[in-house]
């Protein structure tokens, strides 16, 4: 069985894609792991600083 996509499945998946309702990319990961609530305190730290500063 070949890992390559079908036919089918490629119609699918462009159909699929049509219909999605398009959104903002997202700007910052926020997650809720060790790694990535670390990240978003340290990027919240930041952006406090840089309000500080201004």
């Amino acid at each position: 069985m070949s890992s390559t996509r079908s036919l089918r499945n490629v119609e699918t998946r462009k159909k699929k894609a049509r219909r999605a309702i398009p959104r903002a990319k997202i700007s910052r990961n926020q997650g809720n792991t060790a790694a990535g609530r670390k990240r978003l305190k340290k990027l919240a730290g930041l952006r406090r600083g840089a309000k500080a500063k201004a």
